[in-house]
C-alpha cells in the first residue's frame, strides 16, 4: 500500500512500540530523548543479527577472533586516538527557530536534492525515449551537466573547508547554497561551532579533573590496546583480524530519526591487521565482503549503496560507506576504513610500548596497517526493520501487517495454535512445542480465533504457525502455514524438526556468504 515515506516510518515506530519491539526509555518519567529500550521480540531480533555477524565474520574466518574489551578504558588512550581533540561535530542553530542541526549533514541533504533533480531529468528522459528528438537531449544533457557541476562545486568546496577546519567558509557554503531550516523556512544562521561527542565521567571517590575517565564511543580501541595481546597468545599470524560487538556513546546533539542515531548504540567492528602496502588489496575485498553479507539477508540489492568519503578521518588513507536506503533517504550503515597504522603508532607513542609484529617470512618487524569493518546494530537492525514492514491488501478488502523478516533472524521462529482448548488439542500442541524448543524460539498461542493468531504472528513477523487440529490427534499430522505465502502444508509431526531446521538455520544465510 503507497504512502509517504515520513508516515510510513511513523508506522514502523508506532508498530514497534504496539508489538513489543522498542519502547522509549523511562517512558512513565516522559521518556529520555535518543535513548531507547528493545522489548521482548526486539531484544531478540538484535541478539539474532549480532550472532549472524559474529558467526559470518568469527565462526567462518579462520584468522579473525573476537573480545570482549571494558567500557571504561583509560583516558589516555583517547587521547592517543585522537578523539580528544578531533572527535567534533560541526553545529549550526537558526535563530528563527532555535532548532540545532550538524552542518555537514545540511550541506550533504542539500547536495541530495541536487542529485534527485538529476535523477528525476533522468527519469523523464526514459519516458519520453519513443519521442526523444536530438534538441530535447541536448536540453537535459544541459540540465543535468549543470546539477553535477553544482554538486562537484559544492563538494570540492566542502572537502576543502573540513580540511582546513574553516568553520566560516563552512557557514559561508550554507549561505551561498541558500539552505534553509527546514522548520521557520529562514536562512538565520548562527556561527557554526565544534562539539566533543565524548560523555565524560569520574572514577574514584573524589571529582577532580585527574579521575577524569570517558565512555568509549567507539570499540574499536579495545582492539587496538589489545592487539599484541591477542596476536602473541593466539599465535596470530597476519593478515588477522580481532572482532568485538558492545555499546558505545556519543553525546549527539541533533539526535533524530528513532533508532538511527541515539547517545547509548551498540556497534560491531572487526579490525583486520595486514602487511604495509597491501591494505588497499584489503580494503577492496572488505568492501566486497560487507556488502555480500548485507545482501545476503534478502532485503534487495536496490537499498544498497556505496558512499565515498569527501574528508577523510585523520587516520584513514581510504575510506567508504554502504548506505542503505531507509524510509527518510539513503543513510550510513556500515563503514569500511583503511586506517594506515596511526592507531597502533599513536597507542605505542603514548604508552611506550612497542606494538610490532615479527614477520618470520620478512625476518623483520614492523607495525601491521589496519582494514575497518563497522557496522552500527541499531541501524542494522532498522535496515532489517524498514525493509520488512509491509501492510497488504487481501482478498474481499481485508488488509494484514506483517514484518518479512528472515526466518533465521526472526524473533520467533514458529507458533503452534491448538485449534481449540480442548479435546487433548492444548495437552498435544505442549508437546509439540517442549520438543521443537530445544532448537528454536518456539511459542504456544490459544488465544482467539485462529484468523486473528495468524494476524498476531505476522506482525510479530513469525515465519511459521502451526495448527493442532482433531486430525492430528488421529494421524499425527499438523498444518504448518507460511508467514509470506500464507500457503498451508500438511505434514507429519515427526518431521517438524527436520523441516524447521532447514528453513529457520543459520546455514540458510551463511551459504549464501
Amino acid at each position: 500500500m503507497s504512502q509517504k515515506p515520513e508516515d510510513f516510518f511513523k508506522n514502523i515506530i508506532s508498530h514497534c512500540k504496539e508489538y513489543g519491539y522498542i519502547f522509549p526509555s523511562s517512558e512513565i518519567y516522559d521518556g529520555l530523548s535518543a535513548v531507547y529500550d528493545y522489548g521482548q521480540y526486539g531484544a531478540e531480533l538484535k541478539k539474532n543479527l549480532r550472532e549472524y555477524w559474529w558467526k559470518s565474520m568469527v565462526q567462518m574466518h579462520g584468522n579473525i577472533v573476537g573480545i570482549d574489551s571494558a567500557i571504561f578504558m583509560h583516558p589516555t588512550i583517547w587521547k592517543a586516538s585522537g578523539h580528544v581533540d578531533a572527535f567534533n561535530d560541526p553545529l549550526i542553530d537558526n535563530k528563527d527557530s532555535k532548532k540545532r542541526y550538524r552542518a555537514d549533514v545540511l550541506i550533504e541533504e542539500h547536495v541530495a536534492k541536487i542529485e534527485d533533480k538529476i535523477n528525476k531529468e533522468v527519469e523523464k528522459a526514459a519516458k519520453r525515449f519513443e519521442n526523444f528528438d536530438e534538441t530535447m537531449f541536448r536540453s537535459t544533457n544541459a540540465r543535468v551537466k549543470e546539477y553535477q557541476d553544482k554538486i562537484d562545486a559544492i563538494n570540492l568546496r566542502f572537502k576543502t573547508a573540513l580540511n582546513d577546519n574553516n568553520l566560516d567558509e563552512v557557514k559561508q557554503i550554507i549561505v551561498d547554497c541558500e539552505i534553509v531550516d527546514p522548520i521557520s523556512g529562514s536562512r538565520n544562521w548562527t556561527d557554526v561551532r565544534q562539539f566533543n561527542l565524548m560523555f565524560s565521567t569520574s572514577m574514584g571517590a573524589l571529582s577532580e579533573e585527574g579521575n577524569t575517565i570517558y565512555l568509549r564511543p567507539e570499540t574499536a580501541q579495545g582492539i587496538f590496546v589489545n592487539y599484541l595481546n591477542v596476536q602473541k597468545t593466539g599465535r596470530m599470524k597476519i593478515p588477522f583480524g580481532i572482532a568485538q560487538t558492545g555499546k558505545a556513546f556519543r553525546n549527539e546533539i541533533v539526535a533524530r530519526q528513532f533508532i538511527f542515531r541515539m547517545r547509548e548504540f551498540e556497534q560491531m567492528e572487526m579490525q583486520y591487521f595486514v602487511k604495509p602496502g597491501t591494505e588497499m588489496q584489503w580494503y577492496e575485498y572488505w568492501k566486497t565482503a560487507r556488502l555480500k553479507w548485507h545482501n545476503s539477508l534478502g532485503l534487495g540489492t536496490d537499498n544498497y549503496r556505496y558512499h565515498d568519503h569527501i574528508k577523510l578521518a585523520h587516520y584513514a588513507n581510504a575510506a567508504c560507506d554502504i548506505e542503505f536506503k531507509f524510509p527518510f533517504g539513503f543513510k550510513e550503515l556500515e563503514g569500511i576504513h583503511s586506517r594506515t597504522d596511526f592507531d597502533l603508532k599513536q597507542h605505542e607513542q603514548f604508552s611506550g610500548k612497542k606494538l610490532q609484529y615479527f614477520d618470520p617470512e620478512e625476518n623483520k618487524s614492523y607495525v601491521p596497517y589496519v582494514v575497518e569493518t563497522s557496522v552500527g546494530l541499531d541501524r542494522l537492525f532498522l535496515s532489517v526493520l524498514s525493509a520488512g514492514f509491509k501492510e497488504e491488501a487481501l482478498e474481499g478488502g481485508d488488509t494484514r501487517t506483517v514484518l518479512s523478516l528472515p526466518p533465521a533472524l526472526a524473533p520467533i521462529k514458529c507458533a503452534v495454535f491448538p485449534l481449540v482448548k480442548k479435546d487433548g488439542l492444548p495437552e498435544l500442541a505442549e508437546k509439540i512445542v517442549a520438543e521443537l524448543k530445544f532448537d528454536h524460539n518456539v511459542i504456544m498461542d490459544e488465544k482467539d480465533t485462529v484468523g486473528k493468531r495468524y494476524r498476531r504472528q505476522d506482525a510479530i513477523g513469525t515465519p511459521y504457525c502451526i495448527t493442532v487440529d482433531h486430525q492430528s490427534l488421529e494421524d499425527q499430522t499438523v498444518t504448518i502455514r507460511d508467514r509470506d505465502t500464507m500457503k498451508q502444508d500438511r505434514v507429519k509431526i515427526s518431521d517438524l524438526a527436520k523441516i524447521l531446521d532447514e528453513k529457520v538455520s543459520w546455514k540458510s544465510l551463511l551459504k549464501q556468504l
